[in-house]
């Protein structure tokens, strides 16, 4: 049976049944110019979304560890005055007693979080758990901090954990050491059987 983009069946017995595209029309291989061009931003397409994630979560979370009063339990600009001021109106107020239960100590491990989290988004090591905790730590602001934003849209938090998303589904495939790392397993794994 053919189609306008692929043959399906009919061929030799050893390729009953496989769908063979036909080049130049619905998806084949680019051949260069306008083709290959569009394959290759489609191949990057996530790098620039990469680099914005990774760049603001490595300066978020520097900004917390070199502001001495954001890493206070009390005080104006400290940690633990913004959670007080957050308590009553956040979505999930037994998180933000968590957090007021050790001020110091919550503030170091989302400075810590956001450094961990941008530094492995910007290189793609162990890039989807890295997005995972990217998203994890906006999930949590947008529930605690920008839970009372309104109209909710205003609140960046929720912007930030949907951008997370398509790295956590795709991961880091082009220009990153999660690449670099699954090609050198598989040249290891590929000599063990030969």
């Amino acid at each position: 049976m053919r189609h306008a983009d692929r043959t399906v069946g009919g061929g030799p017995a050893d390729n009953a049944g496989s769908v063979n595209v036909v080049s130049g029309i619905g998806g084949g291989p680019p051949t260069g110019g306008l083709g290959g061009l569009r394959a290759m931003a489609a191949r990057y397409s996530l790098l620039p979304l990469r680099i914005f994630l990774g760049v603001t979560f490595v300066y978020a979370g520097i900004d917390k560890l070199t502001d001495s009063a954001f890493l206070a339990d009390s005080g104006a600009g400290s940690v633990g005055e913004l959670m007080r001021q957050v308590r009553d109106t956040s979505a999930v107020p037994w998180m933000v007693d968590q957090a007021l239960n050790a001020p110091t100590t919550f503030g170091y491990v989302i400075a810590f979080g956001e450094l961990a989290v941008g530094l492995g988004t910007l290189v793609g090591l162990l890039s989807r758990l890295a997005a995972a905790g990217g998203a994890l730590i906006s999930l949590s602001l947008w529930l605690t901090v920008s839970w009372q934003t309104e109209p909710y849209y205003y609140g960046n938090d929720l912007a930030y954990l949907m951008a997370w998303l398509p790295l956590i589904l795709a991961g880091a495939p082009y220009l990153s050491l999660d690449t670099v790392w699954s090609k050198r397993r598989r040249r290891q794994n590929s000599q063990l059987f030969t």
